[in-house]
């Protein structure tokens, strides 16, 4: 999957943002966006939503609106993968592919096609082998790919694989069939006997086309037959054989078919046969006017151009397919035939017989036999054919029996006459699938099969315009699909969650669906009775089928008799609807509807008819002996043979016949069907066996992995004038909204049809099955399976088990398994047995197993061709060693093939063996006749052996199927008579207890009888005058009469309690149906609520279920990338540790390269040590050759000029000794000098190492640095930062104080000027307080305080005054500790801006210190420059050296032939010794010595070269050795500035700590200060409640105490003066409570130095409580006015400590 790009992450986010939606209407679906409007109240399921295409605004129903996804999955090839999974999500999807011409998506593991207009050029053979060997997940969808997918897991898994395809009519299913079987046949190749190939299968597909398809309404070319299409592979996965069944033939369409279509293609073909030959020999040469079965030739020439044409292709398919010319003319004799009965005719009324003989005449010829017989056969119910004389046996059944003797059915001529044809084309037919089978069948052994199941899609006239019903076959075709429906629901459903159940795997689907089985109960409902064949009407339910079946046994029913009770059993009941009930009455008489693919699909058939259809046509029986007995010997003898095996069953089922297992395998199963219970005593009814043959096909591919194919019609084409007329029934809308048709859709993709694609799609339950595909767990493997499978992926846990790997404890491997291939735990699911996978899961799995196995077959394949490469190596060798032992053996043959014995043994030897090899080889010719006369006699005995083994092969295989036949006949047998018996127990249980209620009653009658006969005798007597009125007659009679009296009486009284009871029962009948409709009526509306909220339920827990899903996928992908990204880190720590071990080898070879370097200047010295030597021998070569120059001169010269030569002589040896002792000077120089640049270049090189070293480690160490720097910091802004903050929290908190204390002190002045106003206002209001106060005095002099009380008070008193003193110096201390905290927080701001400049001077410093560093390590790059060019000049000083070591060497070489001359002059100076030689002798020497001396002069040309040579190089070393130094100085500076810059953060670290420390000590002395003022507070709170009642009393006794002193001395004097004495005493009282307030007003005036809060005299307390009382004109000095004080006080007080704590 691609990674998504910015821009469509953004467009996606866009989309959802926006909120689109699907608005679901009666013509398909709109985008549009859904508004969220607060302001507007919506009723509660209403939405609002904006349409796109033209902006309106709607409210539309919850319901009607679903979610859409963004524009990037308009095209997705999985619907599975779509955001949200909803019918128009899906529905928009599929038109958008179909609009671009992609016709196949994948729906989970289903493949949904639609049918296209044309043909697409995606059928290629190229685009087949695109698809060939990929797997599921690698493929686009594709028909190709359901066939590689089940081709696939064929292979695998070894199991049979069948391919199902499900659908409407002209939907495309047959098409599709042909392209499957096509690339099967294509890819997998056929076997050596080419059994069957692709050009095999298209003539097949031609042949069945031909004689099985025919047009309709719904489909030009519609299939008329079901077909199972197999196809054996044998071990290498190659077609080794092939097979064809068929059934469900529409027989009757020959002779019947519906208005507006046709017959047959295949009698278009042969009316329009160009074929002259062939057409007379047919009698096609003059064609009828009319024909009933409506048989007519094509009108248009370029339709009889294109049936001829076909004609001509389906001869040569026939070809393809091995049919001979005679049996084509066979099937050519039939058709004709058949065409002739039609035109011949029959009689409306009157004889039996055919309305024109001629025709007939025809007719009896084509089929061998004579008119007579052909009537015969046809209206009279017999044939006088002696082959059809048979046998009433029990396998006959009543039908047939019945029809040996002309009592069968009344039927019409024309009845008879369809019956014939129907039975000649049913008969031709089966005998081409028998044709067919031969040709593709082999007796090559097969392994596996792949069936192809393709069927009439959904037959619905209605849907193609017609305004007819649907006959009884397109029934039969309909039930076919349901029931293959149903099995795909049981594949899909109801086995996984039985297999989820079993295995504990907790999954809830609880808006799943049952399966709708009442339209196929309705239609095949057997019931419990059905092997007892009765008359009797039983209240059983059953089907549709069965019902036929008994009604056509039934004299006089009729087609309404059988709907009534087929409407009793399965129509609709009162109060159900439509959706209810699979069936519905229809308006017209005798049609029924039946709703099928769950609903979706409504059907109207007619039953005209039908009772007819279901009964035996004598003459479809006599078709198929009127064959066999016929007079031309090849349609006789096609089929006699065919009826002599028992292969067919009842003309049920065509192509059982096969040589293969397989073949045989699915006959065996078919025929057991037939043959197994019901089906044997049911077997010959012709309802009965659709459903056998439905049964049949099911079981066949029910025990095989099944892969399904929905084929959808995206428009129905039959439809004319209102094509929404007709799917208004068939899809009920949600919505009533009447949009514009084609303003929601696009231009191009208008050729859907939405609701009819709706209404597909809501039958093949697709939506629901890819729900349960995405929530469940699709994938699932047995943990044995699974864990040999992918143990490749965890070798360790293969390691760890050993080789074999077998553990006793499945489950806990496999978790071990699972934690190794670290699994999203979501992805995967434990069971019982099994482990299950979300979908994907296991492709990645498999994909992973795949990348390990090509990487280890790559490393096998590499072993195995370094195996074989050393295997022809060897054999080089070997070849190498024999070739030379060849050329020896030659190189031998070469020196003795002229010896004379060895010719003589050689022309001997073979004479010897002459004459041993004749008779040997007379032997030898006598053994091989021998045993080849053995060979030939086994050879003989095998074929018969074989021979005898295959027919008696043929013979058992015979015997077995009939020995099944008879033994499941027999089963059959007893299961009735079983029936039966119980049935005959039943009955005389019955009869046992109807005798004993027969026994009772008839006693009881007799009883009756006697009084009867008593009361008629008494009755007789009175009437008689017998009777005497004696006392007992009279008794009797009273006796009587009070019984009748009492009677009557009884009588009168039952009848009124009845009436009573009566009159109460219909009360409470009226009462309970009140409450019977009231309760219904709320039923209905809790039930329509109920289905609400359940829709509504239900798309909440699909949306749920889709962002669960999407919520487990983005889960899913970080899980992956945790996996990559722990990937990628281990990969990154194995390159360091690869590079740790890169650098440690790489040391380890500089180790041992430094070794090799000492190692060769050894060799050097060792060499220069030879070189000494050679030296040594070079004088002595001088030295002999001056003595060889002596013996020259002495023959040559006299004595004078030889002793003038010697003295020269000497003197040159001289010279040379000389010369010779400064080249070994020099020589050693040169040495010394090459030591010291050998020890150099070693120095340089280790010193280069080590300062590599230092560098990289110096620049971690300052990259180290660099790093903890810039973390401290970042640690220490973050700090200032901090701090900043915390300090512009102060500054604020001070500015809101100040702002607080400027506002507090305005209303406390406020409060002042208010408080003396109100003072003088209440003057008068304080001379009734002072009245209140006198009476308070006078009660105090009744109640005078003792001395005792007044002690206390005084104490407490003094208490309180110390109390206050003591919290007023608290506050003080807390005011100063306050300053000090103000004076530490500037102190921090101070610290602060100091740290922050040092950290400015530090990043500066950093700056200059990173410049600095910048500009190292360009001096670095320059002295690594300089570094190399020393290096290559090092290198290059080498290479001279190696020049010169090679010309050391060749140096030596001229010694070694110095020593050679020396040796030859030693030889000749002893020669000349002996004997005088001339004078060229010594001129050649002399020629020598010139020629050394030249030597010489070059030798020291040389040493003088290598001594600047050296020089350059040392003065080279020197540089470098002073720009080591620099460098070494200028890291040594960089260390100190490190280390200095290391000592600065140190401190600073320690000077932030130290401030981090003092803040901390602030913050701490701050709460413990804030702690203490708290408390302090809440003391101070509690004194001033005491104070306040302690000034309270004080105040009433100093008062009281006043005014009982003045009132004792002089009372008159209180009377007089009374008010200025008052009126003083208020202005004193005034004073003091100014006073008091001015005290009050700040913090700073709130207490005096003394901390006295108390007046001089107790009067001043009063004075203080006077303004606190006068608070309300109307309340009296009492306990109001002082708790009014109390909590004036309290306030102030409050106010004061917000203040501190404020300031604090």
């Amino acid at each position: 999957m691609r990674a998504k790009t910015e821009e469509q992450i953004a467009a996606e986010e866009a989309w959802y943002e926006t909120e689109k939606v699907w608005l679901v209407h009666k013509d398909g679906f709109s985008l549009a966006s859904q508004l969220k409007s607060k302001e507007v109240s919506l009723p509660e399921g209403k939405v609002r939503v904006r349409l796109d295409h033209d902006g309106a605004t709607l409210d539309v129903d919850e319901d009607d609106v679903e979610k859409a996804n963004a524009p990037s999955c308009d095209r997705l090839e999985d619907l599975v993968s779509l955001v949200y999974l909803n019918e128009s999500s899906v529905l928009h999807t599929l038109r958008q592919r179909y609009g671009a011409s992609l016709l196949h998506t994948y729906a989970g593991r289903s493949l949904l096609v639609l049918s296209p207009r044309g043909a697409p050029a995606v059928y290629s053979e190229k685009v087949m082998h695109m698809f060939k060997g990929c797997r599921r997940e690698d493929m686009a969808p594709h028909i190709y790919a359901v066939a590689q997918t089940a081709y696939r897991a064929m292979l695998m898994s070894r199991q049979d694989q069948s391919i199902v395809l499900l659908g409407s009519s002209g939907s495309g299913k047959t098409t599709s069939c042909q392209h499957l079987v096509q690339y099967l046949a294509t890819i997998a190749g056929t076997s050596g006997n080419k059994a069957f190939s692709v050009e095999k299968w298209q003539a097949l597909y031609t042949l069945l086309e031909a004689f099985g398809n025919s047009p309709t309404i719904m489909n030009g070319n519609a299939t008329r037959f079901s077909q199972i299409l197999s196809l054996d592979f044998d071990q290498a996965g190659q077609v080794a054989s092939a097979s064809v069944q068929t059934m469900l033939l529409e027989k009757l369409r020959v002779a019947r078919h519906p208005a507006n279509e046709a017959t047959f293609n295949v009698f278009y073909y042969l009316l329009a046969c160009g074929d002259s030959t062939l057409r007379t020999e047919l009698h096609l040469n003059h064609l009828a006017e009319n024909n009933v079965f409506g048989i007519v030739p094509l009108a248009k020439p370029e339709e009889k151009q294109k049936a001829a044409q076909q004609f001509s292709k389906l001869q040569a398919a026939m070809r393809v397919l091995g049919i001979s010319a005679d049996e084509q003319k066979v099937c050519w004799f039939i058709l004709a035939a058949i065409y002739h009965l039609g035109a011949a005719g029959a009689t409306k009324a009157g004889r039996k017989q055919f309305a024109r003989h001629e025709w007939a005449q025809k007719a009896a010829y084509l089929l061998g036999c004579s008119l007579e017989e052909l009537s015969s056969a046809i209206f009279k119910h017999h044939y006088k054919g002696g082959t059809l004389q048979r046998s009433n046996s029990f396998r006959q059944g009543p039908e047939e029996s019945s029809l040996g003797d002309g009592t069968g059915p009344k039927l019409s001529a024309l009845e008879c006459l369809e019956g014939m044809a129907s039975g000649l084309y049913g008969e031709l037919f089966t005998l081409l699938i028998s044709l067919v089978n031969r040709a593709l069948q082999s007796s090559q052994h097969s392994l596996c099969s792949m069936m192809v199941v393709d069927t009439p899609g959904f037959q619905n006239p209605e849907l193609g315009g017609a305004a007819r019903g649907a006959s009884f076959e397109e029934l039969g075709h309909n039930y076919v699909q349901d029931r293959l429906q149903g099995l795909f629901h049981e594949r899909t459903f109801v086995q996984e969650l039985e297999r989820y159940k079993e295995e504990n795997i907790e999954l809830a689907f609880d808006d799943l669906e049952p399966a709708a089985g009442d339209a196929v109960a309705a239609v095949d409902q057997a019931s419990h009775q059905s092997l007892v064949r009765s008359l009797a009407r039983t209240d059983e339910a059953r089907g549709l089928l069965w019902l036929l079946e008994e009604e056509a046994l039934v004299p006089g029913a009729t087609e309404d008799t059988l709907l009534e009770r087929l409407f009793s059993y399965y129509g609709p009941q009162e109060g159900d609807k439509k959706g209810q009930s699979p069936l519905l009455r229809s308006s017209k008489p005798r049609h029924f509807l039946l709703g099928h693919s769950h609903g979706t699909n409504w059907v109207e058939y007619n039953v005209a008819g039908w009772l007819s259809y279901t009964k035996q046509n004598p003459a479809t029986q006599n078709a198929p002996r009127l064959l066999q007995d016929s007079q031309k010997k090849i349609i006789s003898h096609l089929f006699l043979g065919r009826a002599g095996g028992p292969t067919v069953l009842s003309g049920s089922i065509a192509g059982l016949e096969g040589g293969s297992q397989l073949a045989l395998r699915r006959a065996t199963s078919m025929r057991k069907t037939f043959t197994t219970g019901m089906a044997a005593v049911k077997k010959k009814s012709l309802c009965i066996q659709i459903k056998l043959q439905v049964d049949a096909l099911i079981d066949a591919i029910k025990k095989s992995k099944l892969h399904f194919v929905h084929c959808f019609l995206p428009v129905a084409e039959g439809w004319a004038a209102e094509p929404r007329a007709a799917s208004s029934r068939r899809v009920s809308s949600s919505s009533e909204l009447d949009l514009p048709a084609g303003d929601h859709c696009e231009a191009g993709l208008l050729q859907l049809d939405v609701a009819l694609l709706r209404a597909q799609l809501r039958g093949s339950r697709l939506l629901d099955a890819m729900r349960m595909y995405r929530q469940g767990y699709p994938d699932h493997m047995v943990f044995s399976e699974f864990r040999r499978r992918f143990d490749v992926l965890a070798p360790h846990l293969t390691k760890k088990h050993g080789r074999n790997y077998i553990v006793v404890d499945e489950r806990r491997a496999v978790e071990e398994l699972l934690e190794s291939l670290d699994l999203e735990k979501s992805s995967c699911c434990m069971g019982v047995s099994r482990v299950f996978f979300r979908a994907g899961t296991l492709a990645r799995l498999e994909e992973q197993r795949d990348e390990q196995t090509s990487r280890h077959l790559t490393l096998f394949q590499a072993a195995c061709r370094g195996y074989l490469a050393r295997q022809h190596f060897k054999k080089r060798k070997i070849q190498d060693l024999a070739i030379r032992c060849v050329q020896k053996n030659i190189k031998k043959n070469k020196g003795v093939k002229d010896w004379a014995w060895w010719k003589l043994f050689t022309t001997v030897r073979p004479l010897i063996e002459v004459q041993l090899s004749e008779e040997q080889i007379r032997n030898k010719d006598e053994e091989i006749q021998q045993l080849r006369s053995k060979l030939e006699k086994v050879e003989k005995e095998r074929n018969e052996l074989r021979l005898n083994s295959d027919r008696l092969e043929t013979r058992i295989s015979e015997l077995t199927s009939e020995l099944t036949d008879e033994r499941n006949t027999g089963e059959s047998a007893s299961q009735l008579l079983d029936a039966e018996t119980a049935e005959r127990l039943r009955a005389q249980k019955e009869m046992k207890e109807l005798q004993t209620q027969y026994d009772a009653l008839k006693k009881q009658m007799e009883v009756m009888e006697m009084e009867v006969m008593e009361a008629r005798l008494i009755r007789a007597a009175e009437l008689n005058g017998e009777v005497d009125d004696d006392d007992t007659g009279g008794e009797w009679r009273l006796k009587y009469e009070r019984a009748v009296r009492e009677v009557d009486f009884t009588k009168k009284r039952l009848q009124q309690e009845f009436e009573d009871k009566l009159e109460v029962e219909q009360q409470n009948k009226r009462q309970l149906e009140r409450r019977l409709g009231d309760l219904q009526a709320d039923s209905d509306e809790t039930q329509r609520a109920l289905q609400q909220l359940k829709k509504k339920c239900q798309r909440l827990t699909a949306e749920l279920q889709d962002t669960k899903l999407h919520l487990e996928g983005q889960q899913v992908r970080n899980h992956e990338l945790e996996k990559k990204q722990r990937r990628f880190d281990s990969e990154l720590s194995q390159a360091h540790e690869e590079a740790q071990r890169e650098k440690l080898q790489r040391e380890k070879l500089q180790r041992e390269k430094d070794m090799l370097l000492a190692e060769a200047f050894s060799l050097k010295q060792q060499l220069e040590e030879k070189d000494m030597d050679i030296a040594g021998f070079t004088q002595k070569v001088v030295s002999l050759e001056a003595e060889l120059q002596d013996i020259s001169s002495q023959e040559s010269k006299d004595e004078a000029s030889l002793a003038k030569v010697k003295k020269q002589l000497r003197d040159l040896e001289a010279k040379v000794k000389d010369q010779e002792e400064e080249l070994d000077e020099q020589a050693g120089t040169i040495q010394m000098l090459e030591q010291a640049k050998l020890r150099l270049e070693m120095e340089m090189e280790r010193m280069r190492q080590t300062h590599s070293k230092e560098v990289e480690s110096r620049d971690e160490e300052v990259e180290e640095a660099r790093q903890s720097c810039q973390k401290k910091l970042k640690q220490m802004e973050v700090q200032l930062e901090e701090e900043y903050e915390d300090k512009q929290k102060v500054l604020r908190e001070k500015r809101e104080l100040e702002s607080k204390l400027t506002a507090l002190s305005d209303q406390v002045n406020q409060r002042d000027f208010e408080s003396e106003k109100r003072l003088r206002k209440d003057l008068k209001r304080t001379k009734a307080l002072l009245a209140d106060a006198q009476i308070m005095l006078d009660h105090l002099k009744n109640n005078a305080p003792s001395k005792r009380e007044l002690a206390q008070l005084k104490n407490q008193l003094e208490e309180s005054e110390f109390t206050c003193a003591a919290a007023v110096k608290a506050r003080k201390a807390m005011e100063v500790e306050i300053e000090d905290l103000h004076l530490q927080i500037d102190d921090i701001a101070k610290a602060k801006a100091a740290l922050e400049e040092q950290l400015s001077r530090l990043q500066r410093e950093k700056n200059e210190i990173q410049n600095r560093l910048e500009e190292d390590q360009e001096d670095m790059n320059e002295l690594m420059k300089k570094h190399k060019a020393a290096v290559a000049q090092a290198s290059r000083d080498l290479a001279q050296m190696n020049d010169l070591q090679g010309q050391l060497e060749e140096a030596n070489k001229e010694k070694q032939e110095l020593q050679e001359k020396l040796q030859a002059l030693q030889s000749q100076v002893e020669f000349l010794e002996q004997s005088m030689v001339d004078k060229s002798l010594v001129s050649r020497q002399e020629a020598k010595i010139r020629e050394l001396e030249t030597r010489l002069e070059f030798e020291r040309t040389q040493v003088k070269r290598l001594e600047s040579l050296a020089s350059r190089l040392k003065e080279n070393m020197e540089k470098l050795t002073e720009e080591r130094d620099q460098r070494i100085a200028a890291e040594n500076r960089e260390k100190e500035q490190n280390k200095r810059l290391q000592r600065q953060l140190r401190d600073t670290k320690e000077e932030m700590g130290e401030l981090a420390r003092k803040e901390a000590e602030a913050s701490r002395k701050k709460h413990e200060l804030e702690m203490d003022l708290e408390s302090l507070e809440a003391a101070n709170q509690s004194l001033q409640a005491d104070l306040k009642l302690a000034f309270k009393r004080i105040g009433d006794l100093q008062a009281a105490i006043e005014d009982e002193m003045e009132s004792d001395e002089n009372e008159d004097l209180i009377n007089s003066e009374g008010d200025s004495d008052l009126d003083s005493e208020l202005e004193d009282r005034v004073d003091g409570v100014k006073s008091w307030l001015s005290k009050n007003k700040g913090p700073s005036k709130a207490a005096s130095d003394d901390g006295s809060l108390k007046s001089s005299s107790p009067s001043g307390y009063w004075k203080a409580l006077v303004p606190d009382q006068s608070d309300d004109e109307h309340d009296p000095p009492d306990s109001t006015s002082r708790s009014r004080y109390s909590h004036n006080y309290l306030s102030d007080s409050d106010t004061e400590a917000k203040l501190t704590d404020t300031n604090a």
